[in-house]
């Protein structure tokens, strides 16, 4: 039979192209998409929420980062597709690859899921055809683009009207002389309407676009066609738009006329939904402490030895979900990570029914996952200890802790988020240990679990975290082939003397049977247990029985 590469290009040949590349957006530039858009993952089988696959004639490459490097490469294997680490000394960026290629080739792509930046690099040195689907025509079950029902939610958690939200685009609008504003991304769409749907897994949103004058608005719903939102741009005249430099797609950008200019810059929604006011941070408590108890449950279940003797990876995976669910989610904020021992070690792993591990015998238990509520969204990790602990895996989950507390507790005023990220390293690269991710990013409401333009990274320079952003606190050790630790938090950044400091949202404790006492400063103890005493006052009230006798237990002194 026939494979995929080969058919895709068989279609490479006939448009003329030498290569073709598919990335995993859709049009929106959205970092989780639906089943119709996942092109990259039908391609090569990997299904990462990030990376780009790159199909040439004779050769196929996909590059991603270091949150999928063990993952790619078990997913790969035998495909065809060399693994392209993004980031490592000598490895190539995609677009620095397409340079190399000789003069005159053709690279393909469909421009509606390629960003702006990307073509306007490639153009340079390569020919471009910028207009073909070619995995839509080889794909011939492909899902069908199904879009959701769109409905308002109230002020008491938006805290904002959308007349008042337009106004302060417009305001921001007028500063930079445009006259119109193009909103790509969902998140932004939402928040700046109040309104939310499903269409994307994970997110309650919408697929839309939103173009903003100064005298009005119009908002465009992919379930009438994405090409309107094209033809609307393509018959404006004279005038300024902004457009988001880091989402805006190649074809939203290419449909405008040659008279218009494009102010290429953050679009202004970003910044405005990034700080959150008191209405939507006072509701985000209010989901957090629900999620507090669900996690309790969890955890108390696990920790008092009442797991099914043939529990695997994916029962745990299941009974948080459904926690969550009893405690008023509506959804999982993400697809939840529970990987037990080595398979913790993979950044991103997820447990499938047909490729879980059995959770027995001793070892750590790495459960990343979050809930979409109501009234707000939660990202939480938790390593917990099944059975007896090593004194090398205490050492490195102490070492993460430390380093979670550093960040937790940094007062800063000028710290862009590639500073405020060496806080967190420290204590772990004592100990010889690092981490390919980054240590915080930024949290929506009620919208995406990753936001910007907040970052707390390496890549993170010029990036300023504000009183009012919501920003997770995720260090990590992992050990390829052994095991891995995460312990992540959700961080309000307030105002405090007037330095900016952070104020934990997550309750949930931390694993005493994983600490090393010994590593622990008067000051890191006095931390945990201040913070553990105010995840038993807050939580212990929503639980019963054995599960709150359990919480005031693991929340004592530690000393």
């Amino acid at each position: 039979m026939i494979s995929k590469l080969d058919r895709l290009r068989n279609e490479m040949k006939r448009e003329g192209m030498d290569a073709y590349i598919i990335p995993s957006s859709d049009y929106n530039g959205s970092e989780y998409v639906s089943e119709h858009f996942r092109c990259r993952e039908y391609m090569s089988g990997f299904t990462g929420s990030a990376g780009t696959l790159l199909v040439e004639l004779e050769e196929a490459r996909l590059w991603t980062d270091g949150r999928y490097f063990i993952q790619a490469d078990r997913q790969l294997e035998g495909s065809g597709i060399e693994l392209m680490k993004s980031g490592i000394e000598g490895v190539p960026s995609l677009e620095e690859h397409i340079e190399s290629m000789p003069a005159g080739s053709t690279v393909g792509f469909d421009g509606r899921t390629m960003p702006r930046r990307t073509a306007a690099r490639l153009e340079k040195s390569v020919n471009l055809i910028t207009d073909k689907d070619l995995v839509g025509r080889i794909w011939n079950d492909r899902p069908p683009l199904e879009t959701s029902p769109v409905y308002s939610i109230d002020i008491s958690v938006t805290g904002e009207t959308s007349e008042s939200k337009l106004t302060l685009v417009r305001d921001e609008m007028r500063q930079t002389g445009a006259d119109y504003l193009l909103v790509n991304k969902p998140e932004e769409v939402a928040w700046l309407f109040n309104m939310r749907g499903s269409d994307i897994p994970c997110t309650p949103v919408f697929y839309a676009f939103a173009l903003v004058s100064m005298e009005g608005e119009e908002l465009f719903l992919l379930k009438d066609g994405a090409d309107e939102i094209y033809r609307r741009l393509g018959e404006l005249r004279s005038c300024r738009i902004i457009m988001s430099d880091d989402s805006v797609s190649c074809a939203a950008y290419g449909a405008l006329h040659e008279s218009v200019e494009a102010i290429l810059m953050p679009g202004p929604v970003e910044k405005l939904k990034a700080v959150k006011n008191p209405a939507e941070i006072e509701a985000t408590r209010r989901a957090h402490i629900r999620d507090g108890a669900a996690m309790a449950e969890f955890l108390c279940t696990i920790k008092t030895g009442k797991l099914p003797a043939d529990a695997t990876e994916m029962t745990v995976s299941r009974m948080v979900d459904n926690l969550r669910y009893k405690r008023g989610a509506r959804d999982v904020s993400f697809t939840t990570i529970a990987a037990f021992e080595e398979n913790g070690a993979i950044i991103h792993y997820t447990p499938s029914e047909d490729n879980c591990r059995a959770v027995d015998g001793d070892g750590l238990l790495l459960v990343d996952s979050g809930g979409q509520y109501p009234d707000g969204t939660t990202d939480i990790t938790r390593t917990v200890a099944i059975g007896e602990v090593s004194a090398e895996r205490k050492r490195a989950y102490t070492a993460v802790l430390k380093g979670h507390i550093a960040l937790a507790l940094t007062e800063f005023t000028d710290e862009d988020g590639s500073e405020l990220d060496e806080k967190a390293r420290g204590p772990i690269r004592e100990l010889g240990y690092d981490y390919r991710h980054g240590t915080g990013h930024g949290v929506g409401h009620m919208l995406s679990v990753h936001e910007g333009p907040n970052l707390i990274s390496p890549s993170g320079k010029g990036s300023r975290i504000l009183p009012g952003m919501i920003t997770t606190d995720e260090p990590g050790v992992y050990i390829e082939g052994d095991f891995g630790i995460r312990i992540e938090n959700e961080l309000l950044c307030v105002e405090k003397d007037g330095v900016f400091a952070f104020e934990p949202l997550t309750l949930c404790p931390y694993e005493r049977d994983a600490i090393d006492m010994g590593m622990l400063t008067d000051d890191e103890i006095r931390y945990i247990d201040e913070y553990h005493s105010r995840v038993c006052e807050v939580v212990k009230p929503l639980l019963e029985g054995e599960t709150a006798d359990w919480l005031e237990e693991v929340c004592r002194p530690l000393k």
